[in-house]
C-alpha cells in the first residue's frame, strides 16, 4: 500500500497526517502530533523571543543551537514514522510539508531588531527544520507553498480547492477528533505527495 505523509509545523511541534492509496480510495493510516522540541530546551519554541535581550554574539550563538536542536528532534521524529511505516508494510512514496512565504536574508540581528520579524523567523524554522529532516531520511520531498493551495489542488490534486477540502473534511469522519484546520492542511498536503509527479 502506498502511502505519504503531510505535515503542518506550529512553533515547537507539527501536525502529521499519514495518508494511503488503496484501489483507488484514500485512507488516514496514522493522525498525531509530534514535538520538535525536548522537554529541557523549551526556550527553542521561539529562540528569537529567548535571546532578545542578549548581546548579539550570545544570541546569534543561541538562535543556532536552538536550530541544530529542533533540526535534530525533526530527524529523530521523522525516522521512527518511516520505521513504523517500514513494519507495516507500507510503501512510503512522499512526506509534504506545508510550507510559509520565503524569510528574507536577514542577520539575527536585524531579525532581533522588529519584533515582526521575529515572529516570522520562528513560523519559518520549524516547517525549514521538517523539510531538512524528511531530506535526511531520503524521503521524495514535496514543499508545499500555503499561499499556492489553490494552483497545487488543481494541478496535482484535479479540483479545485474547495472540492478537495470537502473530501479532505470527509475523511476525518473515520478518525474522529482531533481534525482540525492543522490535521486537514496536513492531509491535503499528504495527498498532494501521493500524486505529485516523480522525477
Amino acid at each position: 500500500m502506498k502511502v505519504a505523509l503531510g505535515l503542518k509545523a506550529h512553533s515547537g511541534w507539527a501536525a502529521l497526517v499519514c495518508l494511503a492509496s488503496e484501489r483507488g480510495e484514500l485512507r488516514v493510516t496514522q493522525r498525531k502530533r509530534i514535538e520538535l522540541v525536548e522537554p529541557d530546551a523549551m526556550w527553542a519554541k521561539q529562540p528569537y523571543h529567548a535571546v532578545e535581550h542578549l548581546e548579539s554574539k550570545a544570541a546569534c550563538e543561541l538562535v543556532k543551537r536552538a536550530s541544530q536542536h529542533v533540526r535534530g528532534v525533526a530527524v529523530r521524529q521523522l525516522r521512527e514514522i518511516v520505521s513504523q511505516c517500514q513494519a507495516s508494510a507500507y510503501e512510503l512514496v512522499g512526506c509534504a510539508v506545508l510550507t510559509p512565504e520565503p524569510m528574507p536574508a536577514w542577520s539575527t540581528s536585524e531579525i532581533l531588531a522588529v519584533h515582526f520579524r521575529m515572529h516570522k523567523a520562528e513560523g519559518v524554522l520549524f516547517p525549514d527544520a521538517l523539510c531538512r529532516a524528511a531530506e535526511a531520511c531520503g524521503l521524495a520531498f514535496v514543499p508545499v507553498p500555503e499561499k499556492q493551495l489553490h494552483t497545487l489542488a488543481k494541478d496535482i490534486i484535479g479540483a479545485p480547492l474547495d472540492r478537495v477540502m470537502d473530501g479532505v473534511t470527509s475523511l476525518g469522519k473515520s478518525v474522529g477528533a482531533p481534525w482540525g484546520r492543522d490535521q486537514k492542511l496536513a492531509a491535503l498536503a499528504a495527498m498532494i505527495a501521493l500524486r505529485a509527479p516523480r522525477h
